[in-house]
């Protein structure tokens, strides 16, 4: 895509559709879920694939509705991520409860930085633009760097008027190095395939065998910096909760992949108990461990 053509899809689609009020916008996503189930069933094939994989003992009717209630609620994050390219902070803070802020105020007294992880689970979107709203720290999140120069560029403007500092999976390295004199929350989202599945941990999640990425234990037991999940759960549409789980306060003493695999568990709980909000458009299990071996 050129970025002539992404500036055009920007301002004439995507910034007009994040003006709308929340219930014309809510309207739009029942329409989208129309399309994305019925017309043109986006990735129903995968999406089938992983529920089968991961709930063996469901019956093909539970299945479905399962399957039904993600698209409803993907079409939703959808709409809810293209509201943040115009939203004020306040009317997403409003959506959010916190349950536990005041620990990461704990750390920051004690003059540590933290390591955040959570998952693809409800919207996860909101709650990491909204870190800067309740945490002295200086708010990073890392990501993928966009093909396209023109929506990189939107995207971290976009979560820059909210604080965040996004950084991509080329610069973080160099962004803990220079920075251990500053108190920063890192966060990470873990739950999607590596790359290169021979850098990856391998263990169970959803009852399969999983390839994990590793880079939040990775980073976390290097500076020793403590580590927590950020449990997101869907209380209605549109509004969600957040309570920050410590997993470790001292990850260098940790056996190798306790965290990594903490972590899993904390994200398969959350999934089990109401597997619709979990991203089930991904390939997660793409990777085979014989095939790596």
């Amino acid at each position: 895509m050129s970025n002539i053509f992404a500036a055009l899809l920007f301002y004439l689609i995507i910034l007009p559709i994040s003006w709308l009020p929340f219930p014309l916008l809510y309207g739009l996503s029942d329409l989208l879920f129309i399309v994305f189930y019925y017309v043109v069933p986006y990735r129903r094939k995968v999406i089938r694939k992983n529920l089968v994989s991961s709930f063996p003992e469901k019956s093909a009717q539970e299945i479905k509705i399962i399957e039904k209630e993600f698209y409803r609620h993907f079409c939703d994050v959808i709409l809810e991520t293209l509201k943040l390219f115009s939203a004020s902070q306040k009317t997403i803070e409003n959506r959010i409860q916190l349950l536990n802020a005041d620990l990461l105020d704990q750390y920051f007294t004690k003059g540590k930085s933290l390591v955040l992880v959570t998952g693809h689970y409800a919207n996860w979107e909101w709650p990491a633009v909204t870190l800067t709203s309740h945490s002295k720290h200086r708010g990073t999140g890392i990501y993928q760097r966009l093909s396209n120069k023109f929506f990189d560029k939107k995207l971290r403007q976009t979560r820059a008027r909210f604080g965040m500092e996004l950084m991509s999976t080329r610069e973080v390295a160099d962004f803990f190095e220079s920075h251990q004199n500053e108190l920063c929350a890192y966060g990470f989202i873990n739950d999607q395939s590596p790359s290169d599945p021979k850098k990856g941990h391998w263990g169970v999640f959803l009852g399969q065998p999983t390839c994990m990425l590793t880079g939040a234990e990775r980073y976390a037991v290097k500076y020793n910096y403590p580590i927590l999940y950020g449990s997101i759960t869907r209380v209605k549409r549109g509004y969600y909760k957040v309570e920050y789980i410590p997993v470790s306060d001292n990850p260098s003493s940790e056996k190798p992949f306790y965290i990594t695999e903490e972590c899993a568990r904390i994200n398969e709980a959350l999934i089990r108990k109401n597997p619709a909000y979990w991203l089930w458009t991904h390939r997660r299990w793409k990777h085979r461990k014989a095939d790596v071996n």
